[in-house]
């Protein structure tokens, strides 16, 4: 016996092997011009007993599970005593959890207070997942992301404050040609300034019912890059990104031309021969009919 989860159902590559617990569903913005994870959903927290029972019930079949990932895209939108609940019952019934996480948007993160994220911390949520998409103000606004640079890195800080793990993505791309250059250059910086635990840098893959939707919201023309541009945007990206402290960098989801990865700053020079062997050898590149999402 398996949960009924309610369907799209999304979750972070690196929680492959977690518990996932449906304990909203969709998006309370749900604005981004880029994203149809939660389209087809309207916003809504479920009620105390139906998780309750949901734990339970994996309780009986994975009592040893270690990894707890709390779904859909908005669990950080509920109080913080409904999520100290769902995390004490949940620590009292998979007594071997070494991790709980779940999305965060900025303005979930600027909403709540520091006593609040304080709170919840000790209560056993370790990790977020945040989309910063991009650092520049002008992207930002033109794919309506509902958050300014200055508030990206005023919310990743203000997690980073209280203890949490931070898993940051990015969007190669997302500028297209007009903005490239100020989206990559304000992406570093934002990235610098926040030096999160792990960054992920995806590339812009349209799924084609929000073409009508992203090019209107764009309120201009909007040029793709192509897949050399995208290595042009990784490059200055490496080169640019200058964290204080070791960040684990990939660039290797599916939307990506190639696998990139390493340590910042520590891989960045071995990173940077790879992109330039790749600008070289474009043979060696993903087939397009091998990306997405």
């Amino acid at each position: 016996m398996e949960l009924a989860y309610d369907y799209p159902l999304y979750r972070p590559p690196s929680e492959a092997n977690s518990l996932i617990f449906q304990v909203t569903l969709g998006c309370s913005f749900n604005k981004c011009s880029f994203c149809d994870m939660y389209r087809t959903k309207e916003y809504a927290e479920r009620p105390w007993e139906e998780i309750k029972s949901e734990i339970d019930l994996m309780a009986r079949l994975y009592p040893d599970s270690a990894r707890i990932f709390l779904a859909d895209g908005d669990a950080l939108n509920m109080s913080k005593d409904r999520l100290v609940q769902i995390l004490q019952y949940l620590y009292h019934k998979f007594p071997k959890i070494e991790r709980v996480s779940c999305y965060a948007m900025p303005k979930n993160l600027l909403q709540k207070t520091d006593a609040e994220l304080a709170e919840l911390r000790k209560a056993g949520l370790h990790m977020f997942y945040v989309g910063i998409e991009s650092g520049n103000d002008v992207v930002l606004k033109k794919v309506t992301k509902g958050a300014t640079g200055k508030s990206i890195v005023q919310a990743c800080n203000k997690a980073k404050k209280h203890g949490y793990v931070l898993s940051c993505m990015i969007i190669l791309g997302l500028g297209g040609k007009k903005y490239s250059q100020e989206h990559i250059a304000d992406t570093a910086r934002v990235l610098s300034e926040v030096a999160p635990d792990y960054v992920g840098a995806l590339t812009l893959h349209l799924d084609p019912s929000l073409h009508d939707e992203f090019m209107s919201k764009y309120a201009e023309p909007f040029e793709f890059i192509d897949d050399m541009e995208v290595l042009d945007e990784l490059e200055r990206l490496i080169h640019d990104f200058n964290p204080a402290a070791p960040v684990v960098f990939r660039a290797n989801h599916a939307s990506n031309v190639y696998s990139v990865k390493g340590t910042m700053p520590a891989d960045r020079e071995k990173m940077l021969e790879l992109v330039k062997k790749l600008k070289s050898h474009p043979e060696m590149l993903k087939p397009k009919f091998m990306r997405g999402f």
